[in-house]
């Protein structure tokens, strides 16, 4: 889990289910391969309910979008909380997409959320303020510091984590919108030229018959 997922988003799943009692449940759920158990677990350890791992690479952010959406169709969630973005290529592109393919309304960045019977309450910070929205489940909602504060597994959130469901699924079809035309790595770099302060001459001629404006 990114921090984004991990402190924030999961986090704030988490108090909510605490707040509101018996009847609901947090589930993390991830896209990838087996090896990511380790770290769904990290999710139980820290408070989700259960867990579920759609059984396939990450191949790009629409795939998992979709892979999420699909999921989440099926289970009727209120709420599907993501980090912001992920720390490797921080696309921020997953949330909006699950939202797209679900049909619900997204707010990205919130850094707080408050949950009022079958209304939400969100702030999400912007140049020059805050802004404040309202909106009815459900939702997607990408989370940004301040959503929540961080949560360290203690030993009885970890001893838990190894009874909780983890149910593994298998991916649903998929046919990507975009595909690569061409990879191509950037010309090399040129040498450093390096010229004597005292001749300008020469540095006028470079500049006019080599130096390259970008």
């Amino acid at each position: 889990m990114n921090p984004y997922d991990e402190w924030y988003a999961l986090v704030r799943a988490c108090e909510l289910r605490e707040s509101m009692g018996d009847g609901n449940k947090v589930v993390a759920l991830n896209v990838g391969p087996a090896a990511n158990e380790t770290t769904i677990r990290k999710a139980l350890a820290i408070g989700a309910d259960e867990a579920v791992r759609i059984d396939a690479e990450p191949i790009s952010a629409a795939f998992v979008a979709k892979q999420i959406a699909e999921f989440a169709s099926k289970e009727g969630f209120d709420l599907i909380f993501l980090g912001k973005e992920t720390i490797d290529y921080n696309g921020s592109e997953v949330g909006a997409m699950v939202a797209e393919y679900l049909g619900l309304p997204y707010v990205s960045n919130a850094s707080k959320l408050e949950l009022n019977g079958n209304t939400v309450a969100l702030e999400r910070d912007i140049e020059g303020g805050v802004e404040e929205l309202e909106a009815d489940l459900p939702i997607v909602v990408s989370a940004a510091k301040g959503m929540a504060e961080q949560r360290i597994p203690n030993m009885r959130g970890i001893m838990m984590a190894r009874t909780k469901p983890l149910t593994v699924v298998p991916p649903v079809a998929f046919e990507s919108p975009t595909h690569t035309v061409r990879f191509q790595l950037p010309p090399a770099k040129a040498g450093v030229k390096m010229v004597d302060p005292e001749n300008m001459t020469e540095l006028v001629r470079l500049l006019h018959e080599e130096a390259k404006v970008i």
